[in-house]
């Protein structure tokens, strides 16, 4: 029998949970106190940034005005991570809600500058209905025939942080990964463990070609990436939804969920998504660091 502790908090992640509690007062508050965004501003150039989380709660997109924000390459001394999350700010509308063509041209041209792979938001002549939406919280799939969540996680580490999210009742989009336990394959283990539910029903001219657009989305790969900390990960898709009532326009695994820090009260959050240009499948899936 396993006992699953209620994982401790760090110091860092009760600190983020505070900001983002308070993130639209913090944007009223700078809106109308100008001098102290340059000041900010003027102070980050200087020093490298411990907290690129609270950063990014701090100019968040629409929260600091053109004139006011200062070109994100001026940030020399600042981490990788930050410096995309100031990038970031500076391209993404105010209002999560579908992306320009203008916006998905700068946004994927820094993605790929930053990932060093091809990042698109049109691949083979498909696109999805949107490129940034909010992620929500999504159930294990079944691999195969018989499988269970102990065996999906065979340590009690992953059993502690995994577990309570259940599986689903039924299998995703593309049935199982696998036709049997002794068929099952590291890949299919990978494309589990790191899959999103994308909304490929809505994807300009799906119901046209069905059968050609399902066999392109089956475990596509697809950068996903938190604007608000910077995290980015390689994730498949291999599960069709949630549905558009939902008001949210993608899902992800427990494990997705988790390292996108996406996992607080509600379950959800706004996240960019594109497909990645990976004809050879060089790119792992899993977390990324960048440069």
């Amino acid at each position: 029998m396993f006992f699953f502790k209620k994982k401790e908090k760090h110091h860092y992640e009760e600190l983020r949970e505070k900001w983002v509690k308070r993130h639209r007062k913090i944007q009223e508050t700078l809106l109308s106190k100008h001098s102290f965004s340059n000041y900010l501003l003027d102070t980050t150039r200087h020093i490298t940034i411990g907290s690129a989380t609270m950063l990014a709660l701090l100019l968040h997109p629409g929260s600091l005005s053109g004139k006011f924000m200062q070109p994100a390459s001026q940030f020399q001394s600042l981490d990788n991570t930050t410096d995309l999350i100031l990038n970031l700010s500076q391209l993404l509308p105010q209002e999560v809600q579908p992306l320009t063509g203008t916006e998905e041209e700068k946004i994927t041209s820094l993605l790929s500058k930053k990932m060093g792979f091809r990042v698109t938001a049109m691949l083979q002549g498909i696109q999805l209905e949107r490129n940034y939406g909010y992620i929500g919280q999504e159930q294990h799939l079944m691999r195969y025939p018989g499988d269970s969540l102990l065996a999906q996680l065979p340590t009690e580490e992953e059993q502690r942080k995994y577990y309570s999210y259940g599986m689903a009742p039924g299998l995703g989009a593309y049935g199982y990964f696998a036709t049997s336990v002794s068929t099952l394959t590291d890949e299919d283990i990978q494309r589990e463990k790191w899959y999103i539910a994308v909304q490929t029903f809505l994807a300009p001219g799906y119901n046209e070609h069905v059968k050609e657009y399902n066999d392109f989305f089956q475990y596509r790969k697809m950068l996903v990436v938190n604007p608000d900390n910077g995290k980015a990960i390689v994730a498949d898709i291999a599960d069709a939804g949630p549905s558009p009532w939902t008001g949210k326009s993608l899902g992800g695994s427990p494990e997705v969920m988790q390292y996108l820090n996406r996992v607080d009260g509600a379950q959800r959050g706004p996240v960019l998504y594109f497909f990645i240009d990976d004809t050879n499948n060089t790119v792992p899936l899993g977390p990324l660091a960048y440069n």
